[in-house]
């Protein structure tokens, strides 16, 4: 039996997956908050031992060269692929982009092509399965959108003046980098600049969090409770939460919301206007995949979950749609052997 591993190494999460034979057997996101330092990375690589150790071939692709710990992007990913050399046992094959997979001797020169080449991977597979696609990637941190057989940029750089990557996610952005001012009780209310709440906390107010995927402490490092929620977003009106009703609460984050996701339909048609461009479906990953299917449904498109387009075994269909780079790696290392 062929096993193949997946990592899609993340300065927030560790996300991997095992492929036996060309089918999906496991996948899993761990929390890993690289800023606190690399020990971060060890600890998930032993939690996803029980899933990969055995693999014959690892392949992998990153985006946690961002991360404040690293010099520079290279350094970043110079850093971690010596990291991962000497944690994971097995043929290492590395992705770079347009340039598919490379040993760890070449990633290392070429580590721009390495650099936060993940959505390539996602859009290469989506492409070979369904023509004229557009990947929307609804993440903790960021969104990426793109058109899966016709990529324009390469690098983060080039992805924010292009709309492909919009930087906003599901759970971990603050909410006033999403929102200045927002309606409280019949007017507008100007909103505190500092870090009191995310949108994970808009969205457990709302109803939409899911249990599993907020795996980070929260602002205050207290609990996730709709009532301590609450009480971080009401700190960033100047407010404490009992001074107005749930109601009037739920309105107020309702409106970030809708920026939240307007600013991410505002990416998507910044992409849909290049001139030639033929789609004819969305399909959504990562946490965030319900609201994407909102997004499809608004540009009148029909939207397919990645876990679905790819025939994951039903009870993993969620996950695989959750972390979709780790399973596109290693779906498309095993499939070129």
């Amino acid at each position: 039996m062929t096993i193949v591993a997946g990592y899609d190494v993340g300065g927030a999460h560790l996300k991997v997956a095992r492929i036996e034979n060309g089918r999906l057997a496991a996948v899993r996101q761990i929390a890993c908050p690289l800023w606190q330092g690399l020990d971060q990375l060890d600890a998930a690589l032993a939690s996803a031992a029980p899933i990969v150790s055995d693999a014959t071939i690892h392949a992998v692709t990153m985006t946690a060269e961002l991360t404040e710990i690293f010099a520079s992007r290279e350094d970043g990913v110079v850093t971690l692929l010596e990291q991962l050399r000497q944690r994971i046992s097995g043929e290492l094959r590395i992705f770079t982009g347009l340039k598919g997979f490379s040993d760890v001797q070449a990633a290392r020169g070429d580590p721009l092509s390495v650099a936060s080449a993940n959505f390539l991977a996602t859009a290469r597979l989506i492409a070979e399965r369904q023509p004229h696609a557009l990947l929307i990637d609804f993440g903790s941190t960021t969104t990426d959108i793109v058109a899966c057989e016709r990529p324009q940029g390469l690098s983060d750089a080039e992805r924010l003046q292009t709309g492909e990557l919009v930087y906003t996610g599901l759970t971990r952005t603050p909410v006033p980098s999403v929102a200045t001012r927002a309606p409280l009780a019949g007017q507008w209310q100007g909103l505190a600049r500092d870090t009191f709440a995310t949108m994970a906390d808009v969205r457990r107010i709302l109803g939409e969090l899911a249990d599993d995927v907020d795996l980070h402490a929260t602002t205050d490092e207290r609990g996730k409770s709709v009532p301590e929620s609450l009480a971080r977003f009401s700190r960033g009106f100047g407010r404490d939460a009992d001074m107005r009703h749930l109601a009037t609460w739920r309105a107020s984050a309702a409106y970030i919301a809708e920026r939240q996701l307007r600013s991410i339909h505002d990416g998507v048609l910044q992409v849909l206007s290049r001139p030639g461009l033929m789609t004819n479906a969305v399909i959504s990953a990562g946490i965030g995949a319900p609201v994407v299917a909102q997004i499809a449904s608004r540009l009148n498109l029909p939207v397919t979950d990645f876990g679905t387009l790819i025939d994951a075994p039903e009870d993993r269909r969620i996950w695989a749609t959750r972390c979709a780079p780790a399973v596109s790696v290693a779906l498309l290392q095993s499939k070129t052997g």
